[in-house]
């Protein structure tokens, strides 16, 4: 009967490992493959080289400049997000007359395509005839339109505020979820005590939606580092590769450069960062929930 009991987690969990064998394992190993040999344009594999692969990406300065601007893309975006979802999903929690048209309001950016999304924001940031010059040539806050896109330092910030947009009625949706969870008794007695709105968000809100927003923080990382329609549909990492993350500059390097070994070697690059950053997160919140 012991036995039996030691053994039935490990056979529940066997299907699960299968199959993540398959979706990632495999895959990963292809890529290691493919990074640890020259490969011709049609994907054959030919001489082993080794981590060749990887040291031309470490000389290339188009590759480190992509690995850091990915970084500041990701904190940008995910961590924009998360500040701007909080307030935004305390209101929608609030009973109100339109609540439920409200909500379909903020989660309506969540059913159109990302691409489509990015083409719409590319046509408003035109530097001739955008939207956005429109309003403020209108409001006099400028005096001549402005090439949104042109420079690296408008175009780049204009994709991080756009990927949190995109971003927002994910991390709503999800807080909404921990809201729901918290019992109303909980902040009857905090008023009876004579806690006030800020004391109640700071010591009851707070505290029973970290879960939540745990689960937003590492499913938007992983997103959003991934993330290629909005880069791509309004700059493809232009202008002179400015705007290059790791997946569009993985893209450039994989199919117009036909580099596939050095285009893998990114992928793996990309892969190790975030099982690195899961990984240690994983740890932090165990430690943490430990000590508690």
């Amino acid at each position: 009967m012991t036995s039996k009991r030691v053994v039935a987690p490990y056979v529940l969990v066997l299907p699960s490992f299968v199959l993540a064998a398959l979706i990632v394992i495999w895959p990963v190993n292809e890529l290691a493959q493919i990074a640890s040999h020259s490969v011709n344009r049609f994907g054959q594999l030919r001489d082993f080289v080794g981590m060749a692969n990887f040291r031309a990406l470490l000389d290339d300065p188009n590759f480190i400049a992509s690995l850091w601007r990915t970084g500041i893309w990701t904190i940008g975006v995910v961590g924009g997000a998360i500040i701007c979802s909080v307030p935004v999903a305390l209101v929608l929690n609030e009973d109100f007359y339109g609540r439920d048209l409200a909500r379909v309001i903020v989660m309506l950016p969540w059913a159109v395509s990302l691409t489509m999304t990015a083409i719409v924001w590319r046509w408003a940031l035109s530097g001739e005839s955008g939207m956005l010059n429109s309003a403020l040539l209108e409001l006099g806050i400028i005096d001549q339109n402005v090439q949104w896109l042109a420079e690296a330092s408008t175009a780049f910030p204009m994709q991080i505020l756009i990927g949190i947009l995109v971003t927002i009625p994910f991390t709503v949706t999800i807080i909404l979820g921990g809201f729901s969870s918290i019992p109303d008794d909980l902040y009857e007695a905090a008023a009876l005590e004579g806690a006030g709105r800020w004391e109640q968000f700071r010591h009851i809100t707070l505290p029973l939606i970290a879960p939540f927003l745990n689960i937003a923080l590492v499913l938007n990382t992983i997103y959003v580092f991934n993330s290629f329609p909005i880069i791509w549909a309004m700059t493809q990492g232009g202008p002179a590769n400015s705007t290059d993350i790791l997946v569009t500059y993985l893209y450039k390097v994989g199919f117009r450069l036909g580099k596939l070994g050095e285009a893998s070697a990114v992928s793996l690059v990309m892969f190790g960062i975030l099982l690195v950053f899961t990984l240690i997160y994983v740890r932090l919140t165990t430690a943490k929930g430990a000590r508690a």
